[in-house]
């Protein structure tokens, strides 16, 4: 498999680019993304069998379970870093390590209906969050001191919107290629 393939299964939906300027149309249209996400990865997986939860996207890549785990640990994250940013002055956040949690007994779990049921309250009280925040908060920052920058709250809710298609696309890739890629 050439190094372009192996990329185009890794970013399916290609990198996150954020627009200049960030629009209302684009804020709405991310919110309604980050929305809809569970019950998306709850129609994707609905009726998978444990082997097919055990495929993966790619050569190395997670499993179908392990994205599912992966987003609610990722979106977890995400939350705390907007109240953190909210209510305090441009706080540095903690980053953690995906790749290692993505191996805890947890993430291994066949059974993803915690992941699942944890995903859609956590993104009915972000969707809460988000739709009610001003002009002044959107501008709010926290600095991620892996990327040495700081993040408006904005510009976060784009990477969340393209962090929720990336991974039902790794997911749809996975059901796609049947477990060819599992070694």
């Amino acid at each position: 498999m050439t190094t372009e393939a192996i990329e185009q299964l890794k970013y399916p939906v290609g990198k996150f680019t954020k627009p200049a300027p960030i629009t209302p149309s684009h804020l709405q249209h991310w919110t309604d993304t980050i929305g809809a996400f569970p019950e998306a990865v709850a129609t994707l997986t609905r009726s998978l069998s444990q082997q097919e939860l055990n495929w993966t996207y790619r050569p190395g890549g997670w499993t179908i379970k392990q994205v599912v785990h992966h987003c609610a640990d990722s979106h977890m994250n995400s939350m705390m870093r907007f109240k953190l940013a909210l209510t305090e002055e441009s706080p540095t956040i903690r980053p953690y390590h995906e790749d290692r949690w993505a191996e805890l007994p947890d993430s291994l779990d066949d059974d993803i209906s915690n992941a699942q049921d944890l995903l859609k309250g956590l993104h009915g009280k972000w969707v809460k969050l988000i739709s009610a925040l001003s002009n002044a908060d959107l501008q709010k920052t926290y600095v991620h001191p892996e990327h040495g920058k700081s993040f408006t709250l904005a510009e976060t809710i784009g990477t969340y919107d393209w962090h929720c298609r990336h991974h039902l696309a790794h997911i749809q890739l996975a059901l796609d290629h049947q477990g060819r890629f599992n070694f």
